[in-house]
């Protein structure tokens, strides 16, 4: 056999250079599915997900989605930074449920001072 024959899934030699311009990706763990890298977008989820809790819901609701605007901006500003979909859940769940635990105790509120 001929030293020059290669296996089609054998990996690169890691010496050869990219050009420029042309960022080498790094695989993780998680397989691009975890946002770690940004950290907002990751919060946002999290909170906005945590915000279905009754009674603390409110709480949550609110950072839920300004941190998922600002995880946005982090992945504008870097497009190898991941977490849109994650920043978008925090955007959605937080500003739903700002609006219903806020109305919800907007109503309450008014209730209490009817009696």
């Amino acid at each position: 056999m001929s030293q020059d024959f290669q296996e089609p899934n054998q990996q690169q030699d890691p010496q050869v250079q990219q050009p420029p311009g042309h960022p080498v990706e790094q695989g993780d763990a998680t397989g691009g599915i975890i946002p770690y890298k940004n950290g907002p977008a990751l919060m946002a989820y999290y909170l906005g997900i945590f915000s279905l809790i009754p009674c603390f819901g409110l709480v949550l609701a609110i950072p839920a989605f300004v941190l998922g605007i600002m995880g946005l901006k982090k992945r504008n500003q870097n497009p190898a930074v991941k977490g849109t979909c994650h920043a978008w859940i925090g955007i959605i769940m937080g500003g739903l449920f700002t609006l219903i635990w806020g109305g919800t105790l907007v109503f309450v509120i008014i209730a209490q001072l009817a009696n």
